[in-house]
């Protein structure tokens, strides 16, 4: 017999969308609106009109991945929702991007900020305090994180019980 429950809320489209979603939120306000740093600025400083081409590629190739990090995640919801009656929680959807953003927030800010130096959040104050933004980075993102997962949980023990609940009647 199948079984005729609603399937769950797909939890890599959530976090493959917040992924995306974080690129593109870096590289339009930090990049673009705010211009406290380029993908390579830390290494190619914005001091000669090749040095900000450079960087505009770059920064080019960063929105190019972060586009198909969300094509991704949409070909993963549509994926899951083909064929079968998909659970739709905000909780859960709304967690999931939160968790993958924050994992962009992680792995970019130890990887590109500190590991690699490519740059840093803010390049735009003195070399001693930008530190603390990319600390202020990290913390957002372990935040984000720590809220998606719980939010996501909640999501999916809200579907437990309304099953439940269903069932007794």
């Amino acid at each position: 017999m199948l079984d005729s429950r609603p399937a769950s809320f797909p939890t890599t489209a959530g976090v493959l969308l917040g992924l995306g979603l974080g690129a593109f939120f870096d590289g339009i306000v930090f990049h673009q609106l705010l211009q406290w740093h380029h993908m390579l600025s830390g290494w190619y400083p914005l001091n000669s009109i090749d040095n900000i081409r450079l960087n505009t590629t770059w920064d080019g190739l960063f929105h190019s991945a972060a586009y198909v990090l969300v094509l991704a995640g949409l070909y993963q919801l549509w994926q899951g929702a083909r064929g079968s009656e998909l659970r739709l929680s905000r909780w859960q959807c709304l967690g999931t991007v939160l968790l993958g953003w924050g994992i962009f927030n992680l792995i970019e800010g130890v990887i590109d900020h500190e590991i690699l130096g490519l740059h840093q959040v803010n390049e735009t104050v003195p070399g001693g305090q930008r530190v603390f933004w990319d600390i202020g980075f990290l913390l957002w993102g372990a935040a984000m994180m720590v809220m998606g997962a719980a939010m996501a949980r909640a999501g999916g023990r809200e579907d437990m019980h309304a099953q439940g609940s269903l069932q007794a009647r």
